[in-house]
C-alpha cells in the first residue's frame, strides 16, 4: 500500500505533486518524497512492509510504485539483481529485460509509473486491484486516487498501458491480453480439486506477512476458508466483523455466522457494533472516500470501514478479504441464470475493478491498511475460469469451493452457508434506510446523493426507444450517474442481430423530452459488421462527451452484452447493464410502479394477436403475460422477440 502521483508539462507540477501527496497521506505515512525538475515531477507516499526503501527510486529511469510483488525474491535470484525489496526489484527488472517481459514475470498486484528520458509509462495489474487514474488536462498527470487530479479524469483500464511523451505531448495506449475460459479443464474432478486446493493455499501463503494481520470475516465460506487455512498454518491473525446494531432489528446474520465459526475453529475475533449515530457521523466521509453514492457500494463500504477502523486501532497493517470468490466460483444469481457459467465469471472479473477493488482499496488505505485478496491471485483466476461450469453450480452456487472447504475439514454448516450480501448480512443497508427516513428522503439513492453532489461517472446510454433502455437509463440516473448522451444505431436490417429496429425513429422525440443529446449512426445490419459501426459511434461519443462508460438495457442477451463489453473494453470504457438477469415479471411490475407508460408496438409470438398492439403494460396485462408464460413459455419481457415495446412517458421525461 502506497500512494503515487505525478505531473508533467505543468508549470505548477512541483506544487501540485506536493499538495496531492498531502491529500493522500493515509496511503503511506512512513515516508513522503517528490522528485523532478522544471515542469515535471513525481511523488510517493510509502507504506513500508518489506525493507524500508523510500521512493521515487532513481536508476536509469525513475519509478514510483504501489505494489506487492509476491515472487520478487525468486526473480531477484533468477536475474541476479540484488534488489532490497519488490519495488527495487521492479525498476531493476524493467531496466534489465524491458517492461513487456517484466509484466509477464510478475506475480502480484501493482500500479506504477516508470519515467525514462521523455517517456512516462503507466501500468497496473491486469485485474485492477491497485488503482491508478490519469488526466490529460493541463499537461499529463496521474495518481492513486482520482480526487487529487484536476480536469477530465480517467481511470486507467487494467488491460492497457499508457506511454506519454513529454516532448510531443502525445500518449499511446498498448493493449494487454486478459484471461480466457478456454481450453476448458478436462481433468477428472478429484484432480481439479487437488490442484485447486494447492492454488488457494499458495495464494494465501504468499500473501501472509511476517507480522500479525487481520481478516475481514463475514461468516460466509470465502472468509471462513481464508481464516481456517491461516489457522492451520498457525499464523497470528485477528478476524474483524462490523455490524449495524439496532435493538429493533433482527440480529445481523453475518454476526451470528461469524461468531459460530470463530467459536468452532478458535479464531481470534473482534466484533464492532455500530450505532445509527456512528453511521450518520461517518457516512459522508465514507461516500467521499469511495467517490460514489451507489447504494450497494456504500452499504458494503460501511461494513468494511468500521471493521478496518478497529483493525487500525489494533495496529494491524495488513488485512485479508474474500473478494473475488463469488465472481470466480459463480456465487451470484446471474451466474445461475447464465447459459455459459464461465463467460459470466469472466465478465465479473473483467469488471471487478469498477465495482469493488477501488472501493475496498481506498477504505483500507484510509485506515493505513494494506488489503490482500487471495482469490484474485493471477494463477488461481486463470485456473478457476477454466473449471467446467457444472462443477460450480448445481443446487448450490460456488459448489466446488464449498466441496473442497468441507473436504479440508470445514463443517457443512459453514461450507454450505447460503450467500448473503454483506450490506444485508451486516444490516448496514438497514442503517442507510433508517437515515433516509430520518432525513425525509423517499429513496436511499436520493439521500446518498444529497451527501455527494458530484456525479459518479459520465455515461452514454445505448438507446432504442423501448422499455429496457429507458429503465436502464432511469436506474443509473437514480444511482447518481451523469447521463451525458444517448446513442442509437438505426439498422437497415429489420432482423438486426444487435439493435432494436421498430420505432427507432421516435428516439429523437424521446431525447428532446429528456433534454439529453442524441447521436445516431446508420448501419446496414450485417452480422458482426454492425459492431464496427457501434465502435465508430462510441469513439465519437467518447471524444465529444468525455464519457467514462456505456449503459445497455441488456436483460438476458449474452450476444448483445458480450459484444458491447468487448468494444467498450477496447475503447477504455466501462459497461453497465443494470437490468442484467433481472426477474422478467419483476421488471415489468417495476415499470408500472415507477409510472412508466409503455405500450406493445409489435408482436410475434403464439398467444399474441393484433388486439395486443398498442396495449399499455399495466398490472392486468402483466397477469396475462404471466399466464402465457406458464402456458407456452413466452418470455414476459419479450426477450425472445415475442414483442417490442415503446416508452411513451415516465420519470425520465
Amino acid at each position: 500500500m502506497c500512494g503515487i502521483i505525478g505531473y508533467f508539462n505543468n508549470e505548477k507540477a512541483k506544487e501540485l505533486t506536493q499538495h496531492g501527496l498531502e491529500m493522500i497521506h493515509n496511503r503511506g505515512r512512513d515516508h513522503s518524497k517528490i522528485y523532478g525538475k522544471k515542469n515535471n515531477y513525481v511523488g510517493h507516499n510509502l507504506h513500508s512492509i518489506v525493507n524500508f526503501m523510500p521512493q521515487p527510486i532513481i536508476k536509469k529511469g525513475v519509478l514510483v510504485s504501489n505494489n506487492e510483488i509476491y515472487n520478487w525474491k525468486e526473480l531477484n535470484k533468477k536475474y541476479k539483481l540484488k534488489a532490497k525489496n519488490d519495488s527495487d526489484l521492479l525498476i531493476k527488472l524493467i531496466e534489465k529485460i524491458g517492461l513487456e517481459k517484466t509484466l509477464k514475470e510478475l506475480d502480484g498486484v501493482y500500479a506504477f509509473a516508470y519515467w525514462v528520458g521523455n517517456e512516462i509509462y503507466l501500468v497496473r495489474d491486469i485485474i485492477g486491484v491497485k488503482p491508478l487514474f490519469y488526466s490529460l488536462s493541463g499537461g499529463f498527470s496521474f495518481a492513486s486516487e482520482s480526487k487529487v487530479l484536476n480536469g477530465e479524469i480517467k481511470e486507467l483500464n487494467p488491460r492497457e498501458i499508457i506511454k506519454y511523451n513529454i516532448k510531443s505531448k502525445k500518449n499511446k495506449k498498448t493493449k494487454r491480453e486478459f484471461f480466457k475460459i478456454t481450453p476448458q479443464n478436462k481433468e477428472p474432478l478429484p484432480k481439479i480439486k487437488f490442484d485447486l486446493i494447492k492454488l488457494i493455499k499458495d495464494a494465501i501463503k504468499k500473501r501472509i506477512p511476517n507480522q500479525k494481520f487481520g481478516i475481514l470475516l463475514s461468516g460466509g465460506i470465502d472468509s471462513v476458508l481464508i481464516a481456517y487455512l491461516c489457522k492451520l498454518l498457525k499464523k497470528d491473525f485477528i478476524c474483524y466483523t462490523a455490524v449495524f446494531d439496532d435493538s429493533k432489528l433482527n440480529i445481523p446474520k453475518d454476526l451470528t455466522a461469524a461468531k459460530e465459526a470463530t467459536k468452532e475453529y478458535g479464531f481470534k475475533h473482534k466484533i464492532v457494533k455500530v450505532k445509527l449515530r456512528d453511521v450518520e457521523k461517518n457516512i459522508s466521509k465514507v461516500i467521499n472516500l469511495i467517490e460514489d453514492s451507489n447504494v450497494v457500494k456504500v452499504g458494503v463500504a460501511l461494513a468494511i470501514y468500521f471493521a478496518c477502523e478497529k483493525a487500525k486501532k489494533d495496529k494491524i497493517k495488513i488485512i485479508f478479504s474474500g473478494m473475488g470468490a463469488d465472481d470466480l466460483f459463480a456465487g451470484y444469481q446471474r451466474h445461475r441464470d447464465s447459459h455459459n457459467v464461465n463467460k459470466e465469471c469472466l465478465s465479473s472479473i473483467l469488471n471487478i475493478y469498477e465495482r469493488d477493488t477501488y472501493r475496498d482499496d481506498v477504505i483500507t488505505m484510509n485506515n493505513n491498511l494494506e488489503l490482500r485478496i487471495p482469490f484474485l491471485d493471477k494463477a488461481l483466476v486463470d485456473f478457476v475460469l477454466k473449471i467446467p461450469g457444472k462443477y460450480k453450480i448445481n443446487d448450490n452456487n460456488k459448489l466446488i469451493l464449498r466441496q473442497i472447504a468441507n473436504e479440508l475439514g470445514i463443517d457443512k454448516n459453514y461450507a454450505y452457508r447460503k450467500k448473503i450480501a454483506i450490506q444485508y448480512g451486516s444490516n448496514f443497508d438497514q442503517a442507510i434506510r433508517k437515515l433516509t427516513k430520518k432525513n425525509k428522503f423517499k429513496h436511499k439513492s436520493e439521500y446518498l446523493k444529497s451527501l455527494y453532489q458530484k456525479p459518479n461517472l459520465k455515461l452514454a446510454v445505448l438507446f432504442s426507444s423501448g422499455k429496457d433502455s429507458c429503465y436502464a437509463l432511469e436506474t443509473m440516473k437514480k444511482q447518481n450517474y451523469e447521463i451525458t448522451c444517448l446513442v442509437t444505431l438505426k439498422s437497415k436490417n429489420p432482423d438486426s442481430y444487435m439493435f432494436h429496429t421498430p420505432n427507432v425513429d421516435l428516439v429523437n422525440l424521446q431525447a428532446k423530452a429528456m433534454d439529453i443529446p442524441l447521436l445516431t449512426q446508420t448501419t446496414v445490419g450485417e452480422k458482426e459488421k454492425e459492431l464496427k459501426d457501434l465502435e465508430e459511434v462510441l469513439k465519437k461519443v467518447k471524444l465529444k462527451f468525455k464519457i467514462g462508460g456505456v449503459v445497455t438495457g441488456a436483460l438476458y442477451s449474452r450476444y448483445q452484452r458480450d459484444r458491447v463489453e468487448k468494444i467498450c473494453d477496447k475503447l477504455g470504457l466501462k459497461t453497465f447493464s443494470p437490468l442484467w438477469h433481472m426477474d422478467q415479471e419483476k421488471l415489468l411490475r417495476e415499470l408500472v410502479k415507477n409510472k412508466f407508460k409503455v405500450i406493445l408496438s409489435s408482436i410475434a409470438a403464439d398467444g399474441l394477436d393484433e388486439s395486443w398492439l398498442g396495449k399499455e403494460i399495466n398490472e392486468v396485462l402483466i397477469d396475462k403475460l404471466n399466464k402465457l408464460n406458464k402456458k407456452n413459455g413466452l418470455s414476459m419481457a419479450g426477450e425472445g422477440g415475442e414483442y417490442e415495446s415503446l416508452d411513451l412517458d415516465g420519470p425520465i421525461f
